[in-house]
């Protein structure tokens, strides 16, 4: 049975680079599903829970933030800022930024967009955090 390589690549490092079955990632707008053979395409990733399914059944999970995915010839390739291990996710951290993002001025269309984003990032941190327990 064919395999999936899932890459993923943030400023710093390529940061996994591991062989999948299945591969979810959040896609701005909901989640996507890719396996083996998938058609390829581009599209732009949300906050939220990126889930890569091994051969042998075992699933890890990880938040990533943000960016951006393209699928070709069987590689998943994930370029974001920042990705974490599902169970390192810091929920009070994460309940932390929600309460500071809430609580900021927006008097320009400019800060409501930055609140907004920061506001998605924490909550989609904490509902990563409150599924494995952290």
């Amino acid at each position: 049975m064919p395999e999936l390589q899932c890459i993923v690549v943030t400023p710093e490092e390529t940061a996994l680079d591991q062989s999948a079955s299945f591969v979810v990632v959040p896609l701005f707008d909901g989640e996507f599903g890719v396996g083996p053979g998938h058609s390829p395409m581009i599209g732009r990733l949300g906050f939220g829970e990126l889930r890569i399914r091994a051969a042998d059944g075992t699933t890890a999970r990880y938040y990533v933030d943000g960016g951006f995915v393209q699928v070709a010839d069987n590689v998943v390739t994930l370029l974001t800022g920042r990705i974490v291990k599902s169970d390192k996710v810091d929920s009070a951290a994460a309940e932390q930024q929600l309460q500071q993002a809430m609580s900021q001025p927006v008097n320009t269309d400019e800060l409501l967009q930055v609140r907004d984003r920061a506001i998605e990032q924490a909550r989609a941190q904490m509902r990563i955090a409150g599924r494995s327990g952290s």
